[in-house]
């Protein structure tokens, strides 16, 4: 019986709590229901009988991130360039259809390309015709002054450029531009200070660090797009003083002069070149490096052009072997191979086989080095040159020459070396010129041709004009056969203004080489 007391009691509480909690229940449901009919009919109220409440939009709430920050910075500092060029055309097209005589399966794809988008209509070629092009730039003074690629601007007939949220199309002109770097300097004329960017120190910047590229990508106004440095200090071949920021950031055709941008919002590097087999983005872009680029801008608004320092020496490539450096007594440096006859080096009495160490106390590593050490030493000021000769240190004393002056003088010898520039050609011209050695005939596919190599040709000059291109052989001026350079040096000398030229050349293209008559009258 003892246990029927507790069991008698449990049972009791477990009917009485059902009761209580159906009580509330109860309680709850009534106060919720008011409430909700009274909301219904308040919805119906303000909605003229509907069942459906009103949504309000919230206040707008900022949620920057770095990124957007910068980009509304820095945008209105960049700037759309529109150019337009003169296209030079043959008789040959004339009245031809847009596929060529080989039709649209074969024949030159470019020449099907002008033809589609620069030529109109079918066989309605006029005798000249107008290229236009896109590209981006940067604006880095508040005066007008613009920094873009060389290649943007070089053959422009018109330069037009559009800022950001301003109506008026402004017209530019070139202080100066340095194919070298493949930078160029325009400037505009406005009636206020313009929004500029900062510049920064490429030098800071690290592998892994995000960039920003900003510009105008198939003519896509203010286009941000973000990536990191892949790599510092990439040469592509394509010039000894182009050593790239690389960068992930999509860049395109048309993005070529916009700035490359780092989270401080400071322009590092201008967007120059991709590396794609299909003309668009493929994930690896590079940039010109601002310390590079404003070395060239500050040249150019000072004198406008670039000028670079030279002493007058060929070196063994950069791939040189310890072994050679051993045998000759250094552990690092560049070796000697041809000093110039009259050059600065052989005036301060450097030799072939010496090894240069240093140049005014910097030490060098290797011919890149070399080439930029010299290059950004004022012409005409003495530094000391360590050199390592007979496995005995010694110092000269060379006077820098100008790099143009120097090639020029150098044109005559046969000689190449990295040192070469389209700026020390025969004036009347406008070529840069090297002797054909039978090895260069040899790699080019021409046998035993004679005659002399076309190394650059100048934007803009005579021999642009009448096209000839880098990498044609001259055969003869005016039917006066040419075999070196000191052929086609003499046969310019008798050439006045308003003179008839007619160039025989080879060309190799394709792997095929043919032989092309060039005429034009000097201006």
């Amino acid at each position: 019986m003892e246990n029927e007391v507790p069991v008698k009691v449990v049972m009791r509480g477990r009917r009485a709590l059902p009761t209580l909690a159906i009580g509330i229940t109860l309680a709850i449901g009534i106060l919720v229901g008011t409430l909700v009919s009274r909301g219904v009919r308040a919805a119906q109220k303000s909605s003229g009988g509907t069942d459906a409440a009103q949504i309000e939009l919230p206040s707008p709430v900022q949620l920057s991130t770095v990124f957007s920050k910068i980009s509304k910075e820095i945008a209105p500092a960049v700037v759309n360039i529109n150019t337009e060029s003169s296209l030079r055309t043959t008789s040959q097209r004339g009245g031809q259809s847009p596929f060529g005589q080989q039709g649209p399966q074969g024949g030159d794809q470019q020449d099907l390309f002008e033809r589609f988008f620069n030529f109109g209509p079918f066989g309605a070629e006029p005798p000249d015709m107008k290229q236009r092009s896109l590209g981006s730039g940067v604006i880095i003074d508040p005066k007008g002054y613009i920094m873009t690629n060389h290649h943007v601007v070089s053959k422009a007939d018109k330069i037009k450029v559009k800022i950001l949220d301003d109506p008026k199309i402004y017209d530019a002109k070139i202080v100066g531009s340095d194919q070298e770097t493949d930078i160029a300097v325009i400037k505009i004329e406005a009636d206020r200070p313009l929004k500029f960017a900062k510049v920064g120190n490429s030098n800071g910047m690290n592998v892994g660090d995000w960039v920003l590229a900003i510009g105008s990508p198939f003519g896509l106004d203010e286009t941000v797009t973000a990536g990191i440095v892949s790599a510092k200090g990439r040469d592509i071949g394509s010039s000894q003083f182009q050593k790239f920021i690389q960068t992930d950031a999509a860049i395109n055709p048309g993005n070529s002069g916009g700035p490359l941008v780092n989270m401080a919002g400071e322009v590092i590097g201008i967007n120059t070149a991709i590396a794609t087999g299909t003309g668009s983005y493929a994930g690896v872009g590079f940039a010109q490096p601002s310390n590079v680029a404003i070395t060239v801008y500050n040249q150019i608004v000072k004198s406008g052009k670039v000028t670079r320092g030279s002493l007058g020496v060929s070196f063994q490539s950069n791939d040189q072997s310890p072994v050679l450096l051993r045998s000759l007594g250094a552990s690092h440096g560049v070796v000697v191979t041809m000093v110039q006859p009259g050059g600065p080096a052989e005036k301060a009495g450097m030799k072939q086989g010496d090894v240069i160490l240093s140049i005014g106390g910097h030490d060098v590593k290797d011919g890149d080095d070399l080439v930029a050490t010299v290059a950004d030493t004022p012409v005409g000021e003495s530094v000391n040159v360590q050199i390592m000769r007979d496995r005995k240190e010694q110092t000269l004393k060379v006077a820098i020459g100008d790099r143009v002056k120097v090639f020029a003088d150098r044109l005559g010898t046969g000689e190449v070396e990295s040192e070469s520039s389209e700026d020390g050609a025969p004036a009347k011209f406008g070529i840069s010129i090297q002797n054909l050695t039978p090895e260069t005939a040899g790699r080019m596919g021409l046998g035993d041709a004679k005659g002399v190599l076309v190394t650059s040709v100048e934007p803009d000059s005579f021999a642009d004009e009448v096209g000839l291109l880098r990498g044609d052989v001259i055969l003869s001026v005016n039917h006066q056969d040419v075999n070196k350079v000191d052929d086609l040096l003499n046969a310019q000398k008798s050439l006045g203004a308003k003179a008839d030229v007619v160039f025989l050349i080879k060309r190799v293209a394709g792997g095929q080489a043919s032989t092309h008559y060039l005429a034009g009258t000097l201006p």
